[in-house]
């Protein structure tokens, strides 16, 4: 199986972007953290009318990519809507979305959504989940964030965990997508000593090393694709495995893209703070990088991951047929 998108899914997300750009772009992200209860208003409309909630991700191929594409495109405007979690939802539980927990501490991006929600462990506990308005956010990075109320329905998630781990991951590659695209169009534009802040090796080689970060995040979306929609017995620990990679390149792609931005990438007139600011939830929940390495390595054992490259040590581009 070839690691690409179908053309469709590609087109798909491409329309996506233009959409959730026409309603607004990064101007959606900034109403929504003023007042948190106008997320619904201010997205919902232009996902209904993108068909996002007839998209089937668990169906088959061409509806996992879409829905794939879909979240990288949410992503790249910091759309202020659970969108993957919206996606992720069982076929069994009569829900709306699902949210991927930290039992001892259960929260989600969910604060001011009016709709039913599950929530699912890594050890596939499900539950019905209540949001539980936080008092005044401690920081504007949690402005969307709410606590969970559980109510514990069955032990039957563990097909439910891959593709709830793997789709906020395609938003959070639509982010990292959007900071590159933003700095490099910022030291195209910004001299010092009389040139572009491209032209300079040392910018050269820092933007380089954020790309490859970004692509290589990129390739191993797809192959954990492949995973969930086969159902390989490492599904699980392939989406653990893509979490991880994914805030690496995070820390290194937002780390060089606001060092190659200067003072301004943190103020809140530049695109790149809100990306990187809204990006915050995303990589915390439900564990930041030292838990889900730990969860990893505690699912792994002795056991390696597959990966991208098959038995025979063919091209990686190319994955095992199933």
């Amino acid at each position: 199986m070839k690691v690409d998108l179908s053309d469709e899914a590609i087109e798909y997300g491409l329309v996506a972007r233009q959409a959730l750009e026409a309603a607004g772009g990064e101007g959606l992200v900034q109403d929504a953290e003023v007042d948190p209860s106008r997320r619904t208003e201010l997205v919902e409309p232009v996902l209904a009318e993108l068909g996002a909630w007839d998209l089937q991700p668990r169906a088959d191929a061409d509806e996992l990519q879409a829905s794939a594409a879909l979240c990288r495109s949410a992503g790249y405007w910091a759309t202020p809507y659970p969108v993957a979690e919206r996606l992720a939802r069982p076929r069994d539980l009569g829900v709306d979305g699902l949210v991927v927990v930290d039992p001892a501490r259960p929260a989600g991006t969910v604060a001011g959504i009016d709709r039913r929600w599950a929530a699912v462990t890594l050890a596939g506990d499900r539950s019905h989940a209540r949001t539980v308005a936080r008092a005044t956010p401690a920081n504007r990075n949690d402005a969307f964030v709410d606590d969970l109320d559980l109510e514990p329905i069955d032990q039957a998630g563990a097909d439910d965990v891959a593709l709830a781990l793997t789709l906020p991951c395609w938003t959070l590659l639509g982010m990292l997508d959007r900071a590159i695209d933003l700095t490099r169009q910022h030291v195209l534009d910004r001299e010092q000593f009389g040139q572009p802040l491209a032209g300079f090796q040392s910018v050269q080689f820092q933007l380089t090393d954020a790309e490859v970060e970004r692509s290589g995040l990129d390739v191993l979306a797809r192959y954990t694709l492949w995973s969930v929609l086969t159902d390989q017995p490492g599904a699980i620990e392939d989406a653990l495995a893509l979490r991880l990679a994914a805030l690496d390149a995070a820390e290194i792609v937002l780390r060089v893209t606001h060092q190659l931005h200067g003072a301004s990438g943190f103020c809140d007139e530049t695109s790149l703070s809100w990306i990187s600011r809204h990006s915050q939830p995303l990589r915390r929940l439900p564990y930041g990088t030292s838990r889900t390495q730990d969860q990893l390595v505690r699912r792994l054992g002795r056991q390696p991951l597959a990966g991208l490259f098959d038995e025979a040590g063919d091209d990686p581009l190319v994955l095992r047929s199933s």
